[in-house]
């Protein structure tokens, strides 16, 4: 029985001890105290819900301000240092919530910037209390020893370099977004670009070209009379260059890259009728020095046929490649 009265009368000192650090944290020991900012930013925040217009704006407003106040006190009580450097893990936390609300927005709470600029905004809440001495109630400005000014400098500096790292991740994820044809491209020589996936053999953009380029012109020779489409082929850079931008327009139109990308013919007589090949040329940045290029061969021969009347006449027939071909270097000139 004793036993069995020690572990009861310990389970309830195990929860009164912890009652009392909830209550602890929960309830602040005086107004001014940063449970009381805390308290305040949930109020405000429940109230901006509430509110419509310009006034939910304020609220929230002011919401993010109590919630950033009340973080950076309660951190800042007994900081916790991030390993090797003078900053508070609070500084941290602070730095991010500051982040979020100078440059989040109700569709995107954290955007690229968010990221970006935290590690300065963190620095700089770090050193802001260098530059302050004395209490709550009485401080003012000072000018940091100067072994205190050196750590600072390398801190912010530190921090604005690993931002300045940050905004060139992003801007290379949108480079490949808005250009992903620079993923078929190779970055051996490159001091800051380090390929972590498999590189892409073939640029996509090019090949849709020419897929959605090939049933246009199909379509334009095929079961035409052999004269008409001899004419066509005189015009056929004119034609081609039309038909190209008008598939780059429609299928490219999201893409920054549908700048780079040129669509030519080349024409070659052959013995027995005429070699079209389709080229879709990539004019952007490239390692290799003369660039390349996609190419589809269309073969064009004249066919017999019999037309409503009856009549026999002479039609063009062509057949295209299944495979585009990537090829390094100019494309060749016209004959």
């Amino acid at each position: 029985m004793n036993t069995l009265f020690k572990d009861v009368f310990g389970i309830f000192k195990f929860a009164e001890g912890l009652y009392a650090g909830i209550r602890k944290v929960l309830i602040p020991p005086k107004a001014y105290s940063w449970q009381t900012f805390i308290y305040l930013s949930i109020f405000s925040w429940v109230l901006s819900y509430c509110a419509t217009g310009y006034i939910k704006d304020i609220i929230a407003f002011f919401g993010w301000l109590f919630l950033i106040a009340g973080t950076a006190w309660y951190t800042t009580e007994d900081p916790l240092r991030v390993p090797g450097t003078f900053m508070p893990v609070g500084a941290v936390i602070t730095g991010f919530l500051v982040s979020v609300f100078a440059f989040g927005n109700q569709q995107d709470v954290i955007t690229s910037r968010t990221i970006v600029f935290w590690p300065t905004i963190s620095a700089l809440i770090t050193a802001i209390p260098e530059f302050i001495e004395g209490t709550d109630t009485d401080s003012k400005a000072r000018i940091p020893k100067p072994e205190d000014r050196q750590r600072i400098i390398i801190l912010v500096a530190s921090s604005m370099l690993l931002s300045c790292w940050i905004q060139f991740f992003f801007v290379m994820d949108n480079w490949f977004q808005q250009y992903p044809s620079l993923q078929a491209d190779t970055f051996k020589r490159s001091a800051f670009v380090v390929r972590t996936e498999e590189r892409v053999k073939i640029p996509q953009n090019g090949v849709v070209i020419l897929e959605k380029l090939q049933p246009r012109v199909v379509e334009e020779i095929a079961q035409r009379p052999w004269s008409e489409v001899e004419k066509w082929l005189l015009d056929a850079k004119q034609r081609v260059i039309t038909l190209g931008t008008e598939v780059i327009q429609k299928n490219l139109g999201r893409y920054e890259e549908k700048e780079l990308w040129h669509v030519e013919p080349r024409v070659a007589n052959t013995k027995s009728g005429y070699i079209l090949d389709l080229l879709s040329i990539w004019i952007g940045p490239s390692s290799k020095p003369r660039g390349y290029y996609l190419k589809k061969s269309c073969r064009i021969e004249p066919v017999a046929a019999t037309n409503n009347s009856g009549d026999k006449i002479i039609v063009a027939e062509i057949e295209c490649d299944r495979i585009n071909k990537l090829i390094v270097g100019s494309p060749p000139p016209q004959q």
